[in-house]
């Protein structure tokens, strides 16, 4: 099966730098097959037998962790899903330019307390649309000042999570 992998803060802001080729070596030596990496910001598209995404996670983490001496939150999807996401954008046709969405990639779905205290949250303008394990954003004034640059999902709904723009997830269907 083909699966996407999502690392959480890879080589951004100076927090964990691990170069691209290190990290494929990682899944490589995880028994992945076909590993492919997109940008230098924790984007993996790997093929293995099929398991669950928990076991995959569990795994990766591991290794990620013993490679690069810290803990990594890692998101795994199944390629199809990939697919799907994009074709269920609930705001498909209502923005301007890709740089205006993004797709927040979450562990575990996100219970409704945390949606209504997201929507409640929500900036003037900014849209959220929480679907099962992905929280799509509509961020028309850019992600610079939105809750995303706030800290707001790490202090509040406390969701383990890693975001991606729209370009990106695109990429990722492509992977």
């Amino acid at each position: 099966m083909r699966y996407v992998a999502l690392l959480r803060g890879i080589n951004v802001g100076g927090n964990v730098m691990i170069k691209m080729e290190e990290l494929r070596k990682v899944f490589e030596d995880l028994g992945f097959d076909n590993v492919k990496t997109y940008i230098n910001s924790g984007n993996i598209a790997f093929d293995a037998g099929k398991t669950t995404e928990a076991k995959l996670v569990g795994k990766i983490e591991a290794a990620v962790e013993k490679h690069a001496g810290r803990a990594v939150p890692v998101m795994v999807r199944e390629q199809k899903d990939i697919e799907r996401i994009l074709k269920s954008n609930p705001f498909d046709g209502q923005y301007g330019s890709h740089k205006e969405m993004h797709v927040l990639f979450l562990k575990e779905p996100m219970p409704k307390e945390k949606e209504e205290q997201l929507q409640a949250s929500a900036l003037p303008g900014e849209r959220y649309e929480v679907r099962d394990r992905e929280i799509y954003n509509h961020l028309p004034h850019g992600v610079a000042g939105s809750l995303l640059t706030k800290g707001f999902f790490e202090k509040k709904p406390k969701v383990t999570y890693t975001g991606r723009n729209w370009r990106t997830v695109e990429k990722l269907a492509e992977l």
